[in-house]
């Protein structure tokens, strides 16, 4: 490329992530719209270029997720990836960004390798992650109180991670691990394992995984009676986005957590009507943190004045970040942005003041006690 070609060359983003699957809902194109918003925020130009996005579907498949990232990398002059939504997917294209000093934000995705043994200086882990949803679901569900717990977990990697940190918080509290099952992602039917779950007898019946998958269990309960029985229905993934879909009569009292919600505060509910505008439906918590770090990255090229990588990431992580639903959080060594997190249930129907009014935030949690702390992560950035 020519020096003159270079200079000319746009500011480009690209969004990878489901577009059409499991959990494009909560992801997908809605995720470009958020994308889109912050594009418009920051005035659609950048360094006197203009700022483009392109989108593609990884599939869940680490291997078509790689081939997208290489062409973006290497002949589409894309620079920085975000969303992704898959661990799998997220591991194999933070190797290649670190392999071609280009940069990935994962909005959210399960496996604590993403910035633990797998860190790399590339990559950022932006929003949940499956120890701070396990850490914050565990406590808040039980009420800091010794129970038991029986799993249904998601067949792959981040879906075994994540029950693996849930039995040792569990046991660690004084609560019965009593066991758990795996199904497939993309189940249609749950019946024979939430009858698993119903015999073990287990106070909570936790559910690992998330879209779709979760969307129809929860449908699959009221038909079982779980909660008639006395059993507790707790998946680990809800969003304002499925409690939506679903109502707060199917979903009345469920745990979420999250770092946004549209009902919060005025800037919140700003940032939801301006999505809602642009794509026809509230935002989720996922898509909200596409915004943020879309927005936070196109504020450090202006401030380093290049789309360097380098130069650009030593901006990112000296500048704390700053938008309509994060305030003053870091970017630690591994990569994990250290933002507070809110643990909050659905309402019940009748506590509902309007349609949006979805859930209760019942406690906000510092970063510093919600995410791995450092003295139990596997980054090799902490290991010097």
């Amino acid at each position: 490329m020519s020096v003159a070609s270079a200079q000319d060359k746009p500011v480009k983003i690209g969004i990878l992530n489901d577009q059409a699957s499991v959990y494009s809902a909560i992801t997908g194109p809605g995720s470009v719209a958020a994308a889109r918003l912050a594009i418009e925020d920051m005035g659609g130009t950048l360094l006197g270029k203009p700022i483009e996005i392109v989108s593609a579907d990884h599939g869940h498949k680490p291997d078509v997720g790689s081939v997208i990232a290489r062409r973006w990398f290497d002949t589409e002059g894309v620079d920085a990836i975000f969303d992704i939504y898959s661990s799998g997917v997220a591991l194999a294209v933070q190797g290649i960004a670190e392999q071609k000093n280009k940069l990935l934000v994962v909005s959210m995705a399960s496996s604590r390798d993403i910035s633990g043994k797998s860190c790399s200086p590339n990559g950022m882990q932006w929003a949940n992650d499956g120890y701070e949803v396990a850490n914050l679901t565990i406590k808040g569900a039980s009420d800091g109180k010794p129970t038991s717990w029986f799993f249904l977990t998601v067949d792959y990697a981040a879906g075994h991670s994540i029950e693996r940190d849930s039995q040792k918080m569990i046991e660690k509290s004084g609560g019965k691990f009593v066991g758990a099952v795996r199904f497939p992602l993309n189940t249609p039917d749950f019946s024979s394992f939430l009858l698993q779950a119903q015999n073990s007898g287990a106070k909570n019946i936790g559910f690992i995984g998330g879209g779709a998958d979760m969307t129809n269990a929860i449908k699959q309960t009221a038909e079982f009676g779980i909660e008639r029985t006395g059993q507790r229905f707790v998946p680990f993934s809800l969003t304002t986005v499925d409690i939506d879909a679903l109502g707060n009569e199917a979903t009345q009292g469920m745990p979420l957590v999250l770092s946004y919600y549209w009902d919060e505060n005025d800037q919140t509910k700003a940032f939801a009507a301006r999505f809602k505008k642009a794509f026809g439906k509230m935002p989720s918590d996922p898509q909200a943190n596409v915004y943020s770090a879309v927005l936070h990255y196109l504020k450090s090229v202006k401030a380093a004045g290049t789309t360097d990588t380098t130069a650009v990431l030593a901006k990112m992580k000296e500048t704390p970040v700053e938008d309509l639903f994060t305030s003053g959080a870091r970017i630690r060594e591994d990569g994990r942005l250290m933002r507070d997190v809110y643990y909050a249930e659905a309402k019940k129907p009748g506590t509902m003041s309007g349609a949006t009014d979805l859930i209760t935030l019942v406690k906000k949690m510092p970063g510093s006690e919600a995410f791995i702390p450092v003295s139990e992560s596997e980054c090799k950035a902490f290991k010097k």
